[in-house]
């Protein structure tokens, strides 16, 4: 019987995009930006992702959330 090893397959490297930063003066986004860094202490990344993803999506007066 003959065996033999697979070749390797080169995944391609994905970064996650800049994070967003809170606007200044609106509540909400400093809560998220809090919970955000409590989440990156304690190596929480999903939840990192998440706070980003609504930080992102908030709107603001002048500014189209994206979806």
């Amino acid at each position: 019987m003959t065996t033999w090893q697979e070749p390797v397959i080169e995944l391609p490297h994905y970064s996650l995009p800049e994070a967003p930063g809170p606007v200044g003066g609106c509540d909400v986004c400093a809560a998220l930006a809090d919970q955000r860094a409590a989440a990156q202490r304690v190596g929480d990344l999903s939840r990192v992702v998440d706070c980003n993803v609504e930080m992102r999506r908030h709107p603001h007066p002048g500014r189209r959330g994206r979806r």
